[in-house]
Formats: structure tokens, sequence, C-alpha cells
């Protein structure tokens, strides 16, 4: 059994897994996430803020003690959209090497193999739609994992659409956002999305479900559940219809940032950007014709562990992506 400790830093969250690894499987994994909106300004500004680093070091600090307490045989941290966007994020890697963290930014390919891989563990042998719906982007990949371990992709696809993107692009105006705004953020987020669809659609007939990774997918479940205190047995594996989806929407569109604070099942740091995200996961069902989603939480922190794991002991990479350790 090989134990690893891997980072992931996204635009909105940071999040920590140290997992047990044997024969290629994660058998134990114990989780850490906190919103820290390191993609704070970024879609604008181009630039990673300064106080959005500091929020993000002192999270890492904290996560590098756990790590250091766990006595794990490697770490890996990896940085998505929000760090890709940025011009200056090699600064912020900078800061992280001076603390002993070899910190990569990865491209989107590589974020949606990693997720499908992590997904892909609870349907060996199905034909899935993988869609990870983060800050900054949204990465969709359509394949399977066979019983043979090997995995199989017909695309991955890493789209500019994320619940941080969407607020900041279109729904910061007015508090509650007004209607032509919504719309504007629906159309964008449709309009992107469908042109992977469409590109795809032949590909897409024998698809045996659509799976969600991702903040505003568990916390719409969350939502849907009014899970207080949140419950990832109730979440990992739930399933909501489009109907469902768009009534979560229209609830929180007539909101206030601060009311939807009060809502049982949302994080409060997460009430910003939810009703962007939402926008997103209906959108993306819309465009790739999905009345029905399952939600995931093994997501791209399964998949890293197992490549970090599998770099470990010596293995072929499962996603042809080797980890910097």
């Amino acid at each position: 059994m090989t134990r690893v400790a891997v980072i992931d830093v996204g635009t909105v969250t940071a999040r920590l897994a140290i997992a047990d690894v044997e024969a290629g499987r994660v058998v134990r994994l114990a989780k850490r996430s906190n919103i820290v909106n390191l993609g704070e300004g970024v879609d604008k500004s181009g630039l990673l803020l300064p106080e959005a680093c500091h929020r993000l070091l002192e999270c890492i600090d904290a996560y590098l003690q756990m790590v250091r307490d766990s006595h794990v045989a490697a770490v890996c941290c990896t940085l998505t959209s929000a760090s890709r966007d940025a011009r200056n994020s090699g600064e912020l890697l900078a800061q992280l090497e001076a603390r002993g963290l070899y910190a990569q930014v990865i491209p989107g390919d590589t974020e949606g193999r990693l997720t499908f891989l992590g997904v892909a563990q609870d349907f060996v042998g199905e034909r899935l739609l993988v869609a990870d719906n983060g800050g900054g982007s949204t990465e969709f990949a359509l394949g399977m994992l066979g019983h043979d371990g090997v995995l199989s992709l017909d695309f991955v696809k890493s789209i500019d659409v994320g619940c941080r993107r969407i607020t900041e692009k279109f729904l910061n105006a007015g508090d509650p956002p007004s209607a032509s705004d919504l719309a504007a953020a629906h159309e964008f987020a449709f309009g992107e999305f469908s042109k992977t669809a469409n590109e795809h659609r032949d590909e897409l007939e024998d698809v045996s479900r659509m799976v969600l990774t991702g903040g505003t997918s568990t916390t719409l479940v969350a939502l849907q559940k009014r899970l207080v205190p949140y419950d990832s047995s109730r979440v990992h594996l739930a399933t909501l219809t489009l109907d469902e989806v768009i009534g979560q929407e229209q609830i929180l569109a007539a909101l206030t940032v601060a009311e939807r604070t009060t809502l049982a099942g949302i994080q409060p740091k997460r009430a910003p950007v939810i009703l962007g995200g939402v926008v997103a996961v209906g959108d993306a069902m819309r465009a790739f014709g999905m009345d029905e989603i399952t939600v995931s939480e093994s997501d791209l922190l399964f998949g890293l562990s197992l490549v970090v794991a599998a770099t470990v002991d010596g293995t072929e990479s499962p996603v042809g992506w080797k980890p910097a350790l």
C-alpha cells in the first residue's frame, strides 16, 4: 500500500487529499477543502491578486503541516484554470517551491483526464460523459475505464466556463442580478458548451450517463436535500434532474448573496458564485441533451492520487502524464 498526498488548487477552492492506494485502487481517502478564491479578478485583469495568493499560501501552510504528520511517500500539487490564465502565476509557483512544494500548472486536457480517471472508479465498464465544473473552466471527457484498468477516451475538452468566470462576467452588477444579466450568462454558457456537444454529437449517442463533479454540483445536492451538516455519503452518486437544477436556479436568482448564505446546504463562502455555477450546470445538461446527472465526489483528487501512487511505485501513469513529486 502506498500513501500519497495531493493538493488541487482551483479557481475557487484549494483541496487536500491523503490517500492510501493499493493495486491501482484508492482504498481510503481523507479530504480537506477551503474556499480561498484564488481566481478573484483573474478573468478581468489576467493577474492573481496579492491578497488571493496570501489566502492560498495560508491554506497551503496548514495543509503541509497535515502532510508532514501523515507520513506520506510523496506529495503532489497541481493548479488549474486561474493559474493557467494568470500572467503572474510563476510568482506563486516560486512561493510554493520555497515551501518545498513543486507545484505544476496543468493543461485543461490533463485536468479532464485526471478527473475522468477518478470518477470512473465507480463506473468500470460504463461509457461515461464526465464534466468537472470548476470556478474558471469546465472539463468534459467522454470514454470508459475498462475492467482491465485501461482508460479509453474519445475526447477531452476544457472550456473557459465556470462559476467564478460567469459571476464576474455577468452576475456582479446587481444583487440579485437582473433578468437580462442572467439571460446573458445563459447565452454565454450554453453557446460555449454547445460547440463541443455539437462537434461530438455522434459519439455521445451510446453514453450511459453524465457524471458531474465540482463544488457546484455537490452543493446542488446539499441544497436539494437541505443537508446540515454536509454528508458526503448522501451526496456521492446522488442524481439531479434538469428540473431540479432549474428550480434551484430560480430560488437562488431571487435572493441576494447574503440571503443565499442562510440556505440549508450551502457554504457561506460559496454563496457569491453558486448562481453562476448553477447556470453552468444547467446549460451543460441542456447542451449535451441530458435530463439527469449523477454527482460524484470521486474527482480529480482520486485520479491524481492514483497517478502519484503509480509514479512512486514505478508503474505507468494511467493518463499518460507524470507528476512532479
